[in-house]
């Protein structure tokens, strides 16, 4: 260690001067306490973007072809969709609105007619059955949110009766029994809530569809991310007569939204660790006055400016490093904890998910701790300016 780094520690630990050593201990607390909150914020609005997007993801096909006036499904057209690279399963869908009768009121939901045995290949619908499973949804049966199972106080074998907003075929009108044959749990409370699973055929009578047409088709992708590209992919291949969407597409305003919100909070709470900065203003302020003397005599016997300055950099330095250590410790500490136990909870339906999600990311650690390092860097700059330019006989005046 060369002399400037003695001398600094020297100053940082201040074993003789109590004082001093509060103030130190006050500065390097408060940038922990910032970087501390920096982190486990982040953590939670990364963790709460990645699980909605699991959800999402989960709940909804990756890529939807679909045509204004319904599609018709055909083997040649499956064919050709799932020849293109990238394109993992397809799956045909009927989905539309209906009306819930309960108890003498009504309520809006959304039925999705699947078919049982390729729906489970596109979405992760097998793995949120809680009871009861897709080969199930054959005639009249239907598969409910927990949600809206636990909101009417129904369970496997109840009927429940819907109300289309068209007569189906064949004369059925416009209210039908379903039968519950299963229930899901999807962990999002507007999925769980408003979304019915029936069959194809059923859904197609429910809403009038001829047979073999469909009011989409799903895919699944084995990149998730690269859905903007195989969308331009499936236009070259089926034509510009289809509308394809994808996940992101669908979503877009959401998650947008939810990247503005993560940067206005690492704005917000990288202003703690600026206010925590100035304790080490402050610090070194005290440390520049009280070592007036010491400053005098380095002087004296030759020690140039720059090397004095860097001694308060140094100890500045010193303070948001260990601050940012303890703010490591604290924030990832205490986000592995709560990713653990969970023992925060949210209202679901105003948050859609029952947890407080925790994800950290390397690169946001990384960025948090640049931006520390930096304002603590930024703090130190005035205080040793202000060192390195007092002169020796200004400074050993008055000893």
């Amino acid at each position: 260690m060369n002399y400037e780094g003695w001398i600094s520690f020297r100053y940082l630990s201040a074993k003789k001067e109590p004082f001093l050593s509060l103030i130190n201990f006050v500065a390097i607390a408060g940038v922990a306490i910032g970087v501390t909150a920096l982190i486990i914020v982040i953590g939670v609005m990364t963790g709460f973007d990645r699980d909605l997007r699991e959800k999402i993801i989960g709940t909804n096909a990756h890529i939807v072809i679909e045509k204004e006036t319904g599609l018709h499904f055909s083997k040649e057209l499956e064919n050709k969709v799932e020849s293109i690279d990238g394109v993992v399963a397809t799956t045909p869908y009927v989905q539309g609105p209906l009306f819930l009768e309960y108890d003498d009121q009504v309520m809006n939901i959304v039925a999705r007619g699947v078919d049982p045995r390729t729906a489970g290949d596109v979405t992760k619908i097998k793995e949120y059955l809680v009871q009861g499973n897709l080969e199930s949804l054959v005639g009249n049966g239907v598969v409910v949110g927990s949600e809206l199972a636990a909101y009417l106080g129904r369970k496997v074998g109840d009927i429940i009766t819907v109300i289309a907003p068209v007569a189906g075929r064949a004369g059925k009108g416009w209210r039908h029994e379903l039968v519950i044959t299963g229930i899901f749990s999807s962990g999002m409370y507007d999925y769980d809530m408003s979304l019915v699973l029936i069959s194809l055929k059923q859904a197609q009578e429910i809403f009038g569809f001829p047979s073999g047409i469909v009011s989409g088709i799903a895919l699944k992708l084995k990149d998730v991310y690269a859905a903007p590209e195989i969308k331009r992919k499936i236009y070259q291949a089926i034509g510009y007569s289809f509308l394809v969407k994808t996940w992101i597409d669908s979503n877009r305003n959401f998650f947008a939204a939810l990247k503005l919100e993560k940067f206005a909070m690492f704005i917000i709470l990288t202003l703690i660790v600026l206010v925590a900065s100035f304790n080490i203003v402050s610090t070194l302020i005290v440390t520049v006055t009280s070592k007036i003397k010491d400053i005098g005599i380095l002087k004296a016997i030759g020690v140039p400016r720059k090397a004095i300055e860097r001694i308060f950099v140094m100890k500045g330095m010193a303070i948001g490093i260990i601050g940012i250590f303890f703010g490591f410790v604290g924030g990832v500490g205490l986000s592995l904890l709560l990713k653990k136990y969970q023992f925060i909870k949210l209202p679901e339906d105003i948050y859609y998910i029952d947890r407080l999600p925790v994800l950290l990311e390397l690169g946001d650690l990384l960025m948090i701790a640049v931006a520390a390092l930096l304002i603590s860097y930024c703090a130190t700059i005035y205080p040793a300016k202000k060192a390195g330019a007092l002169g020796p006989v200004e400074a050993l005046r008055y000893e």
